[in-house]
């Protein structure tokens, strides 16, 4: 009777497997899935501070007093807002007049190319000023962030696949992939920070959900990035890009 009943369940195990391994393969696996299937790593994800939100441009707004600049992103609902400070997402609240968006004591309400700001360290009228098309993975495909600079030329492109990024300085003269791992990780304040993954050759790159403006162009970015790299330090803006 032991025997039978051994059988028995060795019979169903088998069975079970079997049913598992065609509901498996007959199932699309992602690119993700698959990768972590063998044991490659996948890239990390990124706070969502850094992305446009759907939005097609950023707009840059020269604000008065104390001569401060933001970084706007609209969609249909929401508006992303970036200062030096950081960065919110605020939904559109119902107005007379304009465009009006808030959240908690955070507004911005804007007529035109006209529009105020209020925040507890005050009150901001604000001038639009130049306006950027977002960067999209068509125009970078299997790029997840990128992020560059002047004066040399450089510029870091995070892979969308793999913890890799390539680096390309010395204004494009010099190209390399480098593996890296994510030191530091903050949702809440949209901060990253990336280091070397072997003891080959150290790097770090801070990346920080703030307006930035590329400093020859003037074009409006919602994070600021800094490289340093063989002793040198690197400063420019940034943008992560959706699929």
């Amino acid at each position: 009777m032991r025997h039978l009943l051994t059988r028995n369940l060795l019979a169903l195990s088998l069975a079970l497997l079997l049913v598992s391994g065609c509901a498996t393969t007959s199932a699309p696996i992602e690119p993700s899935e698959q990768r972590a299937s063998e044991g490659k790593a996948t890239a990390p994800l990124l706070p969502s501070a850094l992305f446009a939100g759907g939005a097609d441009k950023f707009e840059a707004w020269r604000c008065e007093p104390a001569s401060q600049h933001l970084v706007t992103a609209f969609n249909d609902e929401t508006l992303r807002l970036w200062s030096l400070h950081g960065a919110w997402q605020l939904p559109q609240a119902v107005v007379a007049s304009g465009a009006r968006y808030q959240n908690g004591k955070i507004s911005f309400w804007n007529r035109g190319d006209k529009a105020q700001v209020e925040t507890p360290r005050g009150q901001l009228q604000c001038q639009q000023a130049i306006t950027r098309e977002t960067l999209t993975r068509e125009a970078h495909p299997g790029v997840m962030f990128l992020g560059r600079g002047n004066e040399p030329g450089w510029s870091v492109a995070l892979s969308s696949r793999t913890p890799t990024l390539t680096l390309t300085t010395d204004y494009g003269e010099k190209t390399q992939q480098l593996p890296y791992m994510m030191s530091v990780m903050d949702n809440d304040a949209g901060r990253v920070v990336l280091e070397n993954a072997n003891a080959g050759r150290f790097f770090r790159v801070r990346i920080e959900a703030s307006a930035c403006f590329d400093d020859m162009s003037g074009h409006p970015y919602p994070a600021r990035v800094t490289l340093s790299i063989d002793g040198q330090q690197y400063s420019g803006c940034g943008q992560g890009i959706a699929p």
